[in-house]
């Protein structure tokens, strides 16, 4: 497969560097491919696809998962942990290796590198090798994702189209948001192993239209300083945090491996803070630390996914194990709330031109946080269908806080460092959905009743999306026509 991409794609490079979910200040690309420019969005928008379906795809495979491969609740955090904290870990840097080897060079290799995870999540013996193997595909995703996007602006330098393909791309990510719970619980009813094996027919897929794209003509490539202070401290912060949280549900707080892990974590992330307020290189610009709406945008990020990515998990658990749903009947049970996303999301930019994009965040956080206390406070005999509604209030959230807030936080920061910034503002997203997970995790590990474990989980995510919803009240409210404008083009998936 290597040798494949390598073949065609072999003499490109890239002169941008996005490094997260949409950067619509992406500069022109001189070169054109001399292939097919639809070719290379299908292999990008294929690729959002892939990440985000295995992002949410597992959870309701979990219960199924432990009965074959044995582990407690830690066990299962793990699984979808790792493929979290190593996308987060290395999304920052990934940008500045597009740069360095080519856009389209990275994202095969990126591809290539998932495909192989994926093989080995598939056939894993045991629940180590399954762990090691969703790290593996965590890293390869952050590969992914950055790359993809520079992959379209070289395909389309024009801004109109280039547009147009960024929203075909945020499609692709949106509609494995919707879909993930029920084709998990589709491929776990013949085995669990399906949900990752799957990545190899369509990884192979990817590669083919990236060879049908063809090369780009002639372009010179960036060299961009890499910060391997910051990466290592943000490796080694983000994993001793979530691993002592992870282990905390299992032998309390209190335990001495807990205790030494997370002064572990706590010095690895004032390291990180070190390197980038005196580093030659940082990974965030000093004029980013500093900035107002980036440290909001992040906070909102974080409690989003705390919600967003905690409530599958927790409820996956609670529907299979509390009240013996099989896996499909799971994924039923969660999709209006993942298709309300993608019946709402057109209409964002229109919300934000009569709302304003500042109001819609703090109503969307409030929405969110009224759905969670609500399935938190539903009695234990709660008819399922009646969970699956109130869910719905909790997916509609979606659409009104992650498209507007991230125009919002574009919209303010210098094109130059946008790419950057929305990066910053990703991993704080990938940051609240791991922690959300150790979290959450340890919580229902340590009640005795299950019931009460959940309460506990989604009244924690409620709290935290009112407390973000009060500090969106500082952002700034931006030129909201334009913002609007902008969304419509480039929404991004929630």
């Amino acid at each position: 497969m290597a040798r494949a991409f390598s073949k065609g794609l072999s003499t490109e490079g890239a002169n941008v560097e996005p490094e997260g979910l949409i950067t619509p200040n992406l500069p022109s690309v001189a070169a054109a491919s001399q292939g097919s420019p639809i070719a290379a969005v299908a292999a990008a928008a294929l690729g959002m696809f892939a990440v985000t379906l295995d992002a949410v795809v597992v959870n309701v495979a979990l219960p199924s998962i432990r009965q074959d491969l044995g582990g407690g609740i830690a066990g299962l955090q793990w699984i979808v942990d790792g493929y979290t904290l190593t996308f987060a870990a290395f999304l920052l840097s990934a940008g500045s290796l597009s740069d360095r080897l080519g856009s389209r060079r990275s994202f095969g290799i990126g591809v290539a590198l998932f495909v192989v995870a994926s093989v080995g999540c598939g056939l894993a013996p045991n629940l180590v090798a399954l762990i090691v193997a969703r790290l593996a595909q965590g890293a390869a995703a952050a590969v992914m994702m950055p790359s993809s996007m520079a992959v379209i602006a070289q395909a389309f330098p024009e801004p109109a189209r280039r547009a147009r393909s960024v929203a075909a791309w945020a499609m692709g990510g949106a509609v494995a948001s919707s879909s993930g719970p029920v084709i998990g619980g589709l491929l776990t009813l013949a085995s669990w192993r399906l949900i990752f094996l799957i990545n190899l027919p369509v990884g192979l897929l990817i590669v083919f239209l990236l060879i049908c794209a063809g090369r780009p003509t002639a372009t010179q490539r960036r060299k961009v300083p890499f910060d391997w202070v910051g990466q290592v401290t943000a490796i080694l912060a983000m994993g001793s945090i979530i691993y002592a949280t992870i282990e905390a549900g299992s032998v309390g707080i209190q335990a001495p491996q807990v205790l030494a892990t997370l002064a572990v974590g706590v010095a690895a992330f004032g390291g990180f803070v070190l390197a980038q307020a005196r580093g030659r290189h940082p990974m965030i610009p000093h004029e980013l630390v500093h900035s107002r709406t980036v440290s909001i945008a992040s906070a909102v990020g974080f409690a989003f996914m705390v919600g967003f990515y905690g409530l599958p998990f927790v409820m996956s658990l609670y529907l299979q194990e509390g009240r013996g749903l099989t896996a499909l009947e799971t994924g039923l049970v969660f999709l209006p709330m993942m298709i309300i996303g993608l019946i709402v999301t057109p209409f964002t930019a229109w919300l934000i031109e009569r709302i304003g994009a500042r109001r819609l965040v703090t109503t969307g956080l409030i929405v969110m946080a009224t759905g969670l206390a609500s399935v938190a406070l539903a009695p234990a005999q709660t008819p399922v269908w009646v969970l699956s509604t109130i869910m719905v209030v909790v997916g509609l959230s979606g659409p009104l806080i992650m498209p507007p807030m991230t125009s919002l936080l574009l919209g303010n920061v210098a094109g130059h460092v946008s790419g950057t910034a929305s990066g910053v503002f990703n991993t704080s997203r990938q940051i609240g959905g791991g922690l959300a997970v150790a979290v959450f995790g340890a919580l229902l590990a340590e009640r005795s009743e299950f019931n009460s474990g959940v309460a506990a989980s989604l009244s924690t995510a409620a709290a935290v999306a009112l407390i973000a919803a009060t500090a969106s009240r500082f952002l700034p409210t931006g030129n909201e026509s334009a913002i609007g404008r902008h969304t419509q083009a480039a929404a991004p998936p929630s």
